[in-house]
C-alpha cells in the first residue's frame, strides 16, 4: 500500500479530480439520461474549479502551495512548473471545447453529455503526459489521450465522412502508437530503466561521443520514437490522417483534435526528447530540422488549394506544427544550458499556448456558422457573412489574422519567438527562420481568401441570420481576449513568465 503525504496528494489532485468529475458525470448520465444541459453546466463548473485549484496548488511564479518540483510514486510522476503550465493549458482547451460543443451537437441530436465525458477522459490523459517521468506512464497516458479521441472523431456515427475519418484516425493512430511503443522498449532495453532521469543518465556518456557512440539498437529506438511522435503531432510525411479526420468529425471535435492532442504530444516530446534524450540531441536534431521545414512548407502549399475550410484549417494546423518544431530544433542545435536553448523551449510552449486559443476560436466560428444542420463547410458558405453576423465575422477575421501572424495579435508574438530562437542559434537555423517567414507569407493567400469572402462577397440566396448560443458567446469571448490582448500589460508578462518557468523545469 502506497501512502501519500499532503504535498503528493496536492501534486496529483488536478488530473485525479478531472477523472473523478468524468466518472461522476457517467454515473449521473446513467441514472438520469437525456439531461444534457445540467450535465454540461456541471462539467463547465467543474473544469473552472479545477483550473482555480491548479493555480492555487502551483507551482507558479510567486503563486502556489507547492514550491519547486514534487515527485509522486517514487518519481513516476512529478509536479513542477511545466506540469502546472500544461495542466492549465489542457484545462483551458477542455473548457472552450465544452462551451463550443452543445450549440452544434443539440440540433443534430448528438448527446452533449457523452461528448463532455469522453472529452474529460481525453484531457486527463493529456494532463498525465505533462507530469510523466516514466516511459510506461508516458505511453499509458498517451493511450488515455488518443482512445477517447477516436470515439470523438466518429461521434456523428450516422455520417459517412465521420466514420471514414475516425477509421483512418484509429488505424494510423494505432500504428503510430505501436511504433512509439517499440521505440520505448528498445530504449528501455539498452538503458535498463524506464525512469526518464535514469534514461538521461544512461545516455549521458553517449552524448559526449556523438552518434558513433550509440549502439544500433539505441539508434533504432530513437528512430521509432521520432516516427511515433511525428505521427501524433501530424508532421509531414506522417500527416495523412489529419485532413479526413478533421473534415469528417463534428466541428467542435475538429477544433479539439487540432489543439488538444497536438499540445499533449508536444508535452510528450518535451518530457522524452528534452528530459530523457537531451544528452543525445545531436542525433535527433537534424531530423527535427528536416521535419520542421517539410511540415510547414507542405502544410501551407496544400492548404492553398482547399475549398473546404475544415480541410484548409487541417493543413494550416500541420503548418503550425512545423512552426512549433522550429523552437524544438533551436533547443536541439543550441549548446546545452545556453540562453538559446532556453529560448527554444520557451518558444515551443508560448506558441502552443497562443495556437490553442486562436485555432479553437476559428473552429468555433465555423461551428457557429454550421449551427443549423445542412450548412456545409465549404469556404463559399462564408460569403456575405458580415451582413448576416457582423460580430461573428469580426471574430473570425481576428482569429485568421492571428493564425497568419499579423501584429500585435498572439500569432505574431508566437512566430516572433520561434524565429528569434532560431536566429539566436544561427547556422542552418537561420535558413529555417527565413523559411518560417516565407511560409507565413504563403499562408496569407488562403487565410485572407476567407476574409475576402466574409467581407466582400454577396451572401448566397436563402442565407438567413446566424444566432450564437450563450455558451458559444462566452467561449468566443474568452478565445478573443486571449488572442487579442497578448500585447496589453500585464497579460504578456504573466504568460511569458509562465512559459519561462515551465521551460526552466526541463533543465
Amino acid at each position: 500500500m502506497i501512502l501519500l503525504d499532503e504535498s503528493a496528494l496536492l501534486a496529483i489532485a488536478p488530473p485525479a479530480l478531472l477523472a473523478l468529475l468524468a466518472l461522476v458525470l457517467v454515473v449521473v448520465d446513467i441514472y438520469r439520461p437525456g439531461r444534457d444541459r445540467p450535465l454540461i453546466t456541471v462539467a463547465v463548473a467543474g473544469v473552472i474549479g479545477i483550473i482555480a485549484l491548479t493555480v492555487v496548488i502551483g507551482p507558479l511564479p510567486g503563486v502556489g502551495l507547492l514550491e519547486g518540483a514534487t515527485e509522486v510514486f517514487d518519481g513516476v510522476y512529478v509536479r513542477d512548473s511545466l506540469t502546472c503550465f500544461l495542466d492549465l493549458l489542457m484545462l483551458a482547451i477542455a473548457l472552450l471545447t465544452l462551451l463550443f460543443g452543445p450549440d452544434y451537437l443539440r440540433p443534430r441530436g448528438l448527446p452533449a453529455a457523452e461528448f463532455a465525458i469522453t472529452l474529460l477522459f481525453a484531457i486527463t490523459g493529456g494532463m498525465l503526459i505533462g507530469g510523466a517521468r516514466d516511459l510506461l506512464l508516458l505511453f499509458i497516458a498517451l493511450e488515455l489521450l488518443v482512445l477517447p479521441g477516436y470515439l470523438l472523431a466518429g461521434y456523428a456515427k450516422r455520417d459517412g465522412l465521420s466514420t471514414e475519418g475516425a477509421i483512418k484516425y484509429f488505424l494510423l493512430g494505432s500504428f503510430s502508437s505501436a511504433i512509439f511503443l517499440f521505440g520505448l522498449v528498445l530504449v528501455f532495453g539498452f538503458t535498463g530503466t524506464t525512469r526518464i532521469p535514469g534514461v538521461a543518465e544512461a545516455l549521458a556518456p553517449a552524448g559526449d561521443g556523438g552518434i558513433g557512440a550509440l549502439s544500433a539498437g539505441l539508434l533504432m529506438g530513437l528512430a521509432l520514437l521520432t516516427t511515433g511522435a511525428a505521427f501524433k503531432i501530424a508532421a509531414v510525411p506522417f500527416h495523412y490522417w489529419t485532413p479526413d479526420a478533421y473534415q469528417g468529425s463534428p466541428t467542435p471535435v475538429t477544433g479539439y483534435l487540432s489543439v488538444g492532442p497536438k499540445v499533449a504530444a508536444f508535452a510528450l516530446i518535451l518530457r522524452l526528447f528534452v528530459d530523457a534524450l537531451g544528452g543525445v540531441r545531436e542525433d535527433w536534431t537534424p531530423f527535427v530540422v528536416v521535419l520542421a521545414a517539410l511540415t510547414m512548407t507542405v502544410g501551407n502549399l496544400i492548404a492553398l488549394s482547399q475549398d473546404n475550410i475544415k480541410r484548409m484549417l487541417a493543413y494550416s494546423s500541420i503548418a503550425h506544427t512545423g512552426y512549433i518544431l522550429v523552437g524544438l530544433a533551436a533547443f536541439g542545435a543550441a549548446p546545452a544550458g545556453s540562453a538559446a536553448a532556453q529560448a527554444g523551449l520557451e518558444a515551443v510552449l508560448f506558441y502552443a499556448m497562443a495556437y490553442a486559443f486562436m485555432n479553437l476560436g476559428a473552429f468555433a466560428c465555423v461551428a457557429a456558422l454550421q449551427r443549423t444542420p445542412g450548412v456545409t463547410s465549404q469556404i463559399a458558405t462564408f460569403a456575405g457573412l458580415f451582413g448576416r453576423a457582423p460580430m461573428l465575422t469580426v471574430l473570425m477575421t481576428l482569429f485568421l489574422l492571428s493564425l497568419l501572424g499579423i501584429p500585435p495579435l498572439a500569432g505574431f508574438l508566437a512566430k516572433w519567438y520561434v524565429i528569434n530562437a532560431a536566429l539566436q542559434v544561427g547556422g542552418w537555423l537561420n535558413v529555417l527562420a527565413v523559411l518560417t517567414v516565407i511560409n507565413a507569407a504563403v499562408a496569407a493567400f488562403y487565410y485572407l481568401r476567407v476574409v475576402v469572402y466574409m467581407w466582400m462577397r454577396d451572401a448566397p440566396e436563402g442565407a438567413g441570420e446566424i444566432r450564437l448560443g450563450r455558451l458559444t458567446q462566452i467561449g468566443l469571448a474568452i478565445a478573443a481576449i486571449a488572442t487579442l490582448f497578448y500585447w496589453a500589460p500585464p497579460l504578456p508578462t504573466v504568460l511569458i513568465d509562465l512559459a519561462r518557468e515551465a521551460a526552466a523545469a526541463l533543465h
